[in-house]
């Protein structure tokens, strides 16, 4: 920690000396990596999420207090069970200066769910089988079925202009992306960072900062040391140890709140040994998650037994987790012989906390296992996780998820369902539970579905949920901000005290 400190110095020496402190106007973020994608219909990992959703609108949005609200959409109406109708905005304009209008929404929804476009959010949406503009100012959806999740998972499905897109292409449109949110594209340095400008026309609340930069900067020490310097105004994805850091020093605020994403442990059960449930089992009880929330993350987080978080629609009360029992892990791995001691890839990324993670490790060889980390950038790690051949997917992985809607369909639909490309699990059962719970309009029918499963996932250890993911930023002193559940970094809905 001592060198990592020394080297943060180091850096932010070299910064200064170069001249690039940057104005009271300009805010800087320090994000872990540089965005995948500033295409919002490809990947959704954080790094990409801050920065692109400050460029494009969405069909609607959540407010501060997590309620569905207006955006492009400005009121809506079912027509029947499976259509609805949205009336779009109309005092939107592009980037360009083009105005918004009913077909770009159509065209925005009919590119993300085509399977040709192979989007990966793709399980999120795939309910919708059509979209048309129906008036000047009228959208309508026809959803395969009744769909109840649709408006929690529209929050996050962003409009993008017809005309850019089809005329310069995927690739280009993607490092030059023309939105009509609160902040502009400017530039984009690979692995170093992103500019945006404000967009002054735009049609709702602006931003208060004239530019904001994202910056690519890996190391957590370095961010803190970047933020109490003044030379960053808000870094995210610390650990506990780093927010004690900067409560010490009264040089920065911590910001923190739970959140709905949840942090599990992922085995692919199509590879020995872990296509013994035996070995899963001895997994769940050797991984001391009580220890980890409160002697790593000092009590951020929250256990929990399921895939979903209390902030999900469709968390069951009473899904107990596993409790941490060294003993029954040992024996389920003696049990299962020479087998249990098949050497196992733990992937993994530098945005998690390697804390966690050789933590779990420790814990999985001290059952008698043998488990060895695989350590990648993001976006190598991201792969692993996606693929439609699961015994090419990553054996053992840690993975904190959020759809960014708070219901369990978005949770449990892409992670759990045989026809999702980040699933590892094939069970008729829980297809079966998900497919009817994502289609059932009776709220009380439909959590008892979610429960169902739930306990289907902990019986066959299908994935082994660790805990509701507490979302931890350090922001300067001036910054007032309070971070959301779905973890959007809207910067129109910050401020900024001299």
């Amino acid at each position: 920690m001592k060198a990592l400190r020394q080297l943060a110095w180091v850096t932010i020496a070299a910064t200064m000396a170069f001249g690039t402190a940057h104005a009271k106007d300009q805010f800087v973020i320090d994000l872990v990596n540089e965005p995948a994608t500033l295409d919002p219909h490809v990947q959704w990992n954080p790094d990409s999420y801050y920065v692109y959703r400050n460029i494009f609108d969405n069909i609607v949005t959540r407010d501060n207090a997590g309620a569905i609200a207006p955006q492009i959409a400005t009121s809506w109406k079912r027509l029947s069970d499976t259509q609805i109708e949205f009336t779009i905005r109309g005092d939107v304009k592009f980037h360009d200066g083009q105005p918004l209008n009913a077909e770009d929404v159509a065209y925005s929804i009919r590119r993300i769910t085509d399977p040709a476009f192979g989007s990966p959010q793709l399980g999120q949406f795939n309910k919708i089988v059509k979209a048309e503009a129906t008036g000047p100012n009228t959208v309508t959806l026809t959803t395969d079925g009744v769909y109840p999740a649709l408006l929690a998972q529209l929050v996050k499905l962003s409009v993008v202009p017809k005309h850019v897109v089809e005329k310069v292409g995927r690739d280009a449109f993607n490092l030059h992306p023309v939105g009509s949110g609160p902040y502009k594209f400017e530039t984009w340095q690979r692995g170093v960072q992103v500019t945006l400008s404000r967009n002054d026309a735009y049609w709702g609340d602006k931003g208060p900062f004239k530019t904001a930069v994202f910056r690519a900067v890996p190391d957590a020490a370095t961010r803190v040391a970047d933020l109490e310097t003044g030379t960053s105004d808000l870094v995210v994805t610390l650990n506990s140890d780093l927010a004690a850091e900067i409560k010490r020093s009264g040089r920065a605020q911590v910001l923190s709140v739970l959140t709905e994403r949840v942090a599990y442990f992922g085995m692919n059960s199509f590879k020995a040994p872990l296509n013994d449930v035996r070995i899963r089992r001895a997994m769940a009880y050797a991984i001391d998650k009580e220890g980890i929330v409160e002697g790593i993350l000092s009590g951020y987080p929250k256990v929990v037994g399921e895939l979903a978080s209390p902030a999900h629609f469709g968390w069951a009360d009473g899904i107990e987790p596993y409790p941490y029992d060294l003993t029954k892990a040992k024996a389920l791995v003696a049990e299962v012989g020479t087998v249990a001691k098949t050497p196992m890839e733990f992937a993994t990324s530098p945005v998690y906390d390697q804390r966690v993670i050789q933590a779990i490790q420790q814990m999985l060889n001290d059952a008698g296992l043998n488990v060895q980390i695989k350590m990648t950038d993001m976006a190598t790690y991201l792969k692993g996780q996606q693929s439609s051949v699961p015994e090419s997917a990553n054996t053992l992985s840690y993975g904190r998820w959020s759809c960014a809607c708070q219901d369990a369909d978005g949770i449990m639909f892409p992670l759990l369902h045989s026809s999702s490309n980040w699933s590892r699990v094939r069970d008729a059962r829980l297809d079966q539970l998900l497919a009817a719970a994502r289609s059932e309009p009776d709220e009380v029918k439909r959590k008892a579905l979610y429960a169902e499963a739930h306990k289907i996932v902990k019986d066959e250890v299908s994935v082994l949920p660790l805990y509701q993911e507490a979302v931890i930023y350090g922001g300067a002193k001036q910054l007032k901000w309070a971070p959301t559940s779905n973890e959007s970094l809207f910067l129109n809905r910050m401020g900024w005290n001299e």
